[in-house]
């Protein structure tokens, strides 16, 4: 039987290898169509920052080439720049018209500054690529968008905006790329209303800048640099980075609130998000295209420049990310021979080592590369990494509890799915629970040797009867260390538990220690939210006097009721053996650790809106004046 490397090499699931006998999976094609030249010059500009030569122009015959080199293989192609329209019509057209003719080719965007666009582009793609999806690069407000200007360092906002408009008055949508810089932090609800009153607009994707470690301006041609390059210069300095620059976190903080204003603004029901869509896509178990959440990275990301220089993606830097010309390449498997050949390339997988052991990898996907390098190289990787656990987190906390923005924000309950996690009917337990007067037929109970309480008394993990406090055998189906615990949860807070483990070393058995662990089924999501902010305070106050053994995780997770195939969300509260420290300690402090914790749940009562312990994010106004003080 024929076995591909993803069966048995954990990066490949994250980051998959070119493959050239792969004739199902697409490959990504960015056409530069006219390298870095552009008619506007905004400050944050990576592709200028490359200072590569420009005015050239990519050719009907290098997009049929291109194809001949991928062929037998879907091809998704990106009119990039730069600013394409600056190729002119005519020759846009014939680049259009060659694509309209490959079959391989099953998409084609336009990513345009639309300064240039009018009625008559709109005419021409209307005539020879109906399908054309147009993309426009906008930072929401007027304010957002300080940093988008022309050579006379005058912004071009009137001139988007404009081009947004007509697009509305032909029937046409289009997908906006805002860059979240420090202009738009703390505005995040008024930048997504902004955006979402183009009727046009119909999908939105906040991308960071994350340009910490630029350190100088972009290089001018001729002796006198234009208005934008001086702006430019007069925002750079040689430590800390740019002033259009933000931080992971920062990001992070943005994109949550902007989930959460999408959801409760009711923006969703006509305008897709990025990247919340596809963090929810991915905490579902589904599949997304974007490459940042999928294992179709930067191996099947193609950037081609006019000059036939054929490389990866084009966030990574050049001429590192170089792979070969156009025209010398035979076939893919001479792409694949430079891709393998590609120290950069070869270093940006590398990256994914930490990921096949984090617990978000199945979330996350392991993010961008290209970003990774960047913060690799100054020792801050763990900061991205971070970020992008803070937003499947939030996120996740959204789905449970839209409206709960804190909730999203704590930094203490963590998304960790348990699987498989379900009960026969959800509805008939939680009914069940709430009337004492409910017929109860007597259950199954079995001890095994090792502690386990299940209906067939073996150890690991087996079928349970679900039980609920007025059940004469719920004492006993309980087992002795997880007590504690289901007290406090129970009888001084009132909510409902639907599964416990007091936690087992499995001495002499091949198998794996389990943890200690109560899970939480809050009956809506008002006491989701109540009992979420309640465990976050109650951890952080039992935390400093834990044994050092033991540590304390509250997740996140769904169980699904087997009846009506549904999912509710539930938390579970777990704990953990310390990082570095053994099972052995871990048991052997594992009581004493569940007495301040229980003692620490006694003293908690959860409260419909009261917040968790979590200190809030820094407004924008708090930020400005923390960073006057220095």
């Amino acid at each position: 039987m024929h076995r591909t490397t993803g069966q048995h090499d954990p990066i490949e699931e994250l980051y998959r290898s070119l493959d050239p006998a792969d004739t199902a999976s697409a490959v990504s094609v960015i056409l530069k169509l006219r390298g870095e030249t552009c008619d506007i010059d905004c400050l944050y500009c990576y592709e200028k920052r490359k200072e590569s030569p420009g005015g050239a122009r990519i050719d009907a015959r290098q997009v049929r080439r291109l194809t001949e080199l991928f062929r037998g293989r879907p091809l998704t192609v990106e009119l990039h720049g730069g600013e394409p329209l600056t190729a002119g019509r005519d020759h846009v057209a014939d680049v259009l018209g060659e694509l309209a003719a490959q079959s391989s080719v099953v998409r084609v965007s336009l990513q345009t500054n639309g300064v240039l666009l009018d009625g008559r582009w709109l005419d021409l793609f209307d005539a020879l690529y109906p399908d054309l999806r147009i993309g426009i690069s906008l930072d929401g407000d007027e304010q957002g968008n300080a940093w988008r200007v022309g050579y006379d360092g005058i912004p071009v906002y009137p001139k988007i905006a404009k081009a947004l408009r007509l697009l509305a008055e032909r029937g046409r949508t289009a997908g906006v790329i805002t860059a979240v810089t420090p202009t738009v932090l703390g505005r995040a609800e008024a930048v997504l209303d902004h955006l979402a009153d183009f009727g046009a607009v119909n999908a939105v994707s906040f991308v960071p800048c994350f340009d910490a470690s630029v350190r100088r301006g972009t290089a001018s041609v001729g002796r006198r640099p234009p208005a934008s390059r001086l702006l430019q210069q007069a925002r750079v300095t040689d430590s800390g980075g740019p002033d259009w620059a933000i931080s992971p976190a920062e990001y992070a903080d943005f994109v949550l609130a902007a989930t959460a204003h999408w959801i409760a603004a009711g923006h969703f029901t006509r305008m897709k998000l990025e990247p919340a869509v596809s963090t929810i896509r991915r905490l579902r178990g589904l599949g997304t295209g974007f490459c940042h959440f999928s294992d179709l990275k930067c191996d099947h990301v193609f950037t081609l420049y006019p000059d036939g220089r054929l490389g990866s993606c084009d966030e990574l830097p050049w001429p590192q990310a170089r792979l070969t010309l156009l025209d010398q390449a035979a076939d893919q498997e001479a792409v694949v021979a430079a891709q393998r050949g590609s120290p950069l390339l070869g270093s940006a997988k590398s990256l994914m080592h930490r990921c096949t052991v984090c617990e978000y990898r199945d979330t996350c996907g392991g993010g961008c590369t290209a970003t990774r390098l960047r913060y690799d190289s100054s020792g801050a990787q763990d900061d991205y990494c971070d970020h992008r656990m803070r937003l499947v987190d939030g996120v996740a906390a959204l789905l449970a509890h839209p409206a709960d923005l804190a909730g999203a924000r704590c930094r203490k309950v963590r998304w960790r799915p348990r699987r498989p996690n379900s009960m026969r009917d959800v509805t008939g337990f939680l009914t069940r629970w709430d009337d004492p007067a409910a017929s109860r037929a007597r259950v199954r109970l079995h001890t095994s040797g090792h502690g386990n309480v299940n209906t067939v008394g073996l150890p690991g993990v087996h079928a349970a009867d679900d039980l609920d406090p007025s059940h004469p055998q719920w004492h006993d189906a309980i087992e002795p260390g997880a007590r504690p615990l289901i007290d406090a949860v129970t009888r001084t807070w009132g909510f409902v538990t639907y599964d416990s483990c007091q936690g087992h070393p499995y001495a002499g058995l091949d198998m794996p220690p389990a943890e200690r662990r109560v899970g939480v089924l809050p009956r809506d999501r008002g006491e989701y939210q109540a009992a979420a902010s309640a465990l976050c305070r109650a951890t952080m106050a039992a935390e400093p006097r834990l044994p050092e053994p033991v540590r304390v995780l509250v997740g996140r997770s769904e169980l699904a009721c087997e009846t009506t195939g549904r999912t509710v969300p539930v938390l579970d509260l777990r704990l953990r053996p310390a990082s570095g420290r053994g099972w052995s300690a871990y048991f052997a402090s594992l009581d004493e650790a569940t007495e301040h914790l229980a003692a620490a749940l006694r003293h908690e009562r959860p409260e419909p809106g009261a917040g968790c312990a979590c200190p809030p994010p820094l407004s924008a106004a708090t930020r400005t004046a923390e960073e006057a003080r220095g």
